[in-house]
C-alpha cells in the first residue's frame, strides 16, 4: 500500500500537467486585481492631493500625497514577515486567500471616505490606515503566488512560466489606467475631479468577487503538498529564515544584489514617470495616462520574453543589464522626454535658465507637513515659494550672507522682498508685486503654464516611455525564479518575501517622494534621478560580487 508521502508524490505529475494553465491564469488574474487596486491610488495622486491634503500649500500637499502612497509599502515587510510565516506554516493557497480579501476590502473603503474640506484631518488619517492594511496584505501576497506557479513549473521553463506573474503588475496598471481613462472620459474631467475619482475604487469589490472566485478553484502547491505529508515544514520559519548566517546572508545578497536596483528601475519607469509627466511637465491627467497605457502594453509581453531568455541564459545577467542600463540612462532618456512632451519648457530652460542666489542660511526646504508655513519670513523662502509652486526647474548659486535673494530669469534680475524689514500690509503686499512680476518675467521667458497639447511629440515620448518599460521588463521579469530558486523550499515564502517587500516597499515605494522631495530641495527637475541611478549602480556591485546564478536549481528540496 503507498503511503501518504508517496501518494503526494505521485499526484505531482498529474496535477503539474493537467493545471499548469489554470494555475498560471488563476494566480495571475487574481494578483492583476491586487495591483489594480494598489496602483489605483497611485494613478490618482494629483486628484487626490487636493481631496485629501487640502489643508496644505501646494508642493506639501502632493509630497503628503506621495508619502500617504509610500505609507502602504512601508509595512510591506511586516506583512511579508506575518503572512510569510503562515505561508510556510500552513500553505500558500489559504494565506494569498486571505490577503486578496483585506487588501480588496481596503481599496473599496477607500471610495467611500469623506474629503478634508468634510471631515478635516480625520479624512487624511482615515486613508493611512487603508493604506497600511493594503500594504500588510500585499506583502504576503506576492510571495504567495510567486511561489505557487514556481512550485507547479516543470524544470527548465520556471522563468518562462514565472513570468506570467510579473506581467500582472503592469497589466494591474493597465487595467487601472483603462478604467480611468474611461472613467474620465464618460463624465468629464471637471466631474472626476470632484467625485468621479470615487467610481474606480468602489468598482473593485465586483474584481474582488471574481479574483476570490477563480483562486478558490486552486488546490495547494504539490511541493508544500509532499512537504506535509513527509512531516518537512518548518516549525520555525522565521527563526531558520532570519536566525541562521547561512540564510540570512543569502537574505541581504538577494535584497542589495537583485531585489533593490529592481525596484527602483520598476517604480521609476512606471510610476516616476507618470508622476514626471503630469507633474513636472504639465501634461493633462488624461493623456498622460494614455500615454503610459500605450507604452505598458508595448512592452508587457517582454516580462516574458525574458522570463524564457533567463530559462537559457539565466537570471542574474538579464536582471543586472537592466539595472546598469537604466542606471547609464536615466538623465538622457528624461531629458528627451521633457522636449517630447513640452518642448516650450525645455526650450525656455536651454534660453533662459532659472537661478535663485541667496544666502544658503536664508533658505528652507519647501516642505511644511502641518501647512503652517508660508514661506514668507525670509526673501529666499518667498523666492522658492513662488518657483515651486511655478513648477519651475532652476539652480542655487551662494550669496553674501544676509543679503536679499534674486531670481534671475535669463538675463532678468528680480529682487525678492526684505521680509524681515517688511510688516503687515506692506509685506504682503511687497510679496504679491514680487509674485506678478516674476510670474511676468517667465512668460515672457516663454515658460508655459501646462504643456500645448499641440506640441506635444506623441509618437516620441511613447518611444522614450516604451524604453523604460523594457528597463522594467528586463529586471522583473526573471526576479520570482531567481528568488524562488534561491531559497530551500520549507522557509522559502519566509526568505523571499521579505527581501521582495523591502526591495519593493522601502526602496520602490518610496522612489516618489523620496525623488520629488530632493527635487523640492534643490530645484532641478532632474535631481530626483539620482536616487533610481544610485540604487541601481549599488545592485550592479552587489550583484556582480555575490549573487549566485540559480538557473537550474531544483525547487522541491
Amino acid at each position: 500500500m503507498a503511503t501518504e508521502a508517496e501518494a503526494a508524490t505521485n499526484d505531482d505529475a498529474s496535477v503539474t500537467s493537467q493545471n499548469s494553465k489554470l494555475v498560471i491564469a488563476a494566480s495571475s488574474l487574481g494578483t492583476i486585481f491586487e495591483w489594480y487596486d494598489f496602483y489605483l491610488y497611485g494613478l490618482l495622486a494629483t486628484i487626490l492631493t487636493a481631496q485629501f491634503f487640502s489643508g496644505v500649500n501646494e508642493t506639501t500637499g502632493f509630497i503628503l500625497a506621495l508619502a500617504a502612497f509610500a505609507a502602504g509599502f512601508f509595512v510591506r515587510p511586516f506583512g511579508a514577515l506575518v503572512f510569510g510565516r503562515i505561508g510556510d506554516l500552513v500553505g500558500r493557497k489559504n494565506t494569498f486567500l486571505v490577503t486578496m480579501g483585506i487588501m480588496g476590502f481596503s481599496t473599496f473603503a477607500v471610495g467611500l471616505l469623506p474629503s478634508y474640506a468634510t471631515a478635516g484631518i480625520l479624512a487624511p488619517t482615515l486613508l493611512v490606515l487603508l493604506r497600511l492594511l493594503q500594504g500588510l496584505a500585499l506583502g504576503g501576497q506576492y510571495g504567495g503566488a510567486a511561489i505557487y506557479v514556481a512550485e507547479h513549473a516543470p524544470e527548465g521553463k520556471r522563468g518562462f512560466f514565472t513570468s506570467w506573474i510579473q506581467t500582472t503588475a503592469t497589466l494591474g496598471l493597465f487595467a487601472t489606467l483603462l478604467i480611468v481613462i474611461g472613467t474620465r472620459s464618460l463624465i468629464g474631467e471637471e466631474a472626476f475631479a470632484s467625485w468621479g475619482w470615487r467610481i474606480p475604487f468602489l468598482l473593485s469589490i465586483l474584481l474582488l468577487g471574481v479574483s476570490l472566485w477563480i483562486r478558490l478553484q486552486l488546490n495547494e502547491s504539490p511541493v508544500y503538498q509532499r512537504m506535509k505529508a513527509e512531516g518537512a515544514t518548518s516549525k520555525a520559519p522565521l527563526t531558520e529564515a532570519f536566525g541562521r548566517w547561512s540564510n540570512l546572508r543569502l537574505v541581504l545578497i538577494a535584497l542589495f544584489g537583485a531585489v533593490a536596483g529592481q525596484a527602483v528601475v520598476w517604480y521609476t519607469g512606471q510610476f516616476y514617470a507618470l508622476f514626471f509627466l503630469e507633474k513636472t511637465l504639465k501634461l493633462d491627467g488624461a493623456s498622460t495616462n494614455i500615454m503610459i497605457a500605450a507604452a505598458l502594453a508595448l512592452g508587457t509581453p517582454f516580462f516574458v520574453f525574458f522570463g524564457w531568455l533567463s530559462d537559457r541564459i539565466g537570471r542574474k545577467p538579464i536582471i543586472l543589464t537592466g539595472c546598469l542600463l537604466a542606471a547609464l540612462t536615466y538623465f538622457p532618456l528624461f531629458h528627451a522626454l521633457a522636449g517630447a512632451v513640452n518642448p516650450a519648457l525645455a526650450a525656455a530652460q536651454s534660453r533662459s535658465p532659472v537661478t535663485i542666489v541667496a544666502d544658503p542660511a536664508d533658505c528652507s526646504v519647501q516642505f511644511d507637513p502641518v501647512g503652517k508655513n508660508k514661506f514668507d519670513r525670509r526673501s529666499c523662502d518667498i523666492v522658492k515659494a513662488f518657483v515651486a509652486k511655478a513648477g519651475v526647474s532652476y539652480e542655487n548659486q551662494s550669496a553674501l550672507p544676509g543679503s536679499p535673494a534674486q531670481l534671475v530669469i535669463g538675463e532678468k534680475i528680480l529682487f525678492a522682498p526684505d521680509a524681515p524689514t517688511l510688516g503687515g500690509d506692506d509685506k504682503a503686499g511687497a510679496i504679491k508685486a514680487f509674485q506678478a512680476s516674476a510670474g511676468e518675467a517667465l512668460k515672457a521667458a516663454g515658460y508655459p503654464s501646462k504643456a500645448d497639447p499641440a506640441q506635444v511629440n506623441h509618437g516620441l515620448a511613447i518611444l522614450l516611455l516604451f524604453v523604460l518599460v523594457l528597463y522594467v521588463t528586463m529586471v522583473y521579469g526573471p526576479i520570482a525564479a531567481l528568488l524562488v530558486e534561491l531559497f530551500p523550499a520549507r522557509i522559502r515564502y519566509t526568505s523571499m518575501s521579505l527581501p521582495y517587500h523591502i526591495g519593493n516597499g522601502w526602496f520602490g515605494g518610496f522612489l516618489p517622494t523620496i525623488a520629488f522631495a530632493i527635487v523640492a530641495a534643490g530645484g532641478n527637475i532632474y535631481s530626483g534621478l539620482w536616487y533610481p541611478v544610485g540604487v541601481a549602480l549599488l545592485t550592479v556591485v552587489v550583484g556582480l560580487l555575490l549573487l549566485p546564478e540559480t538557473r537550474g536549481r531544483a525547487v522541491a528540496d
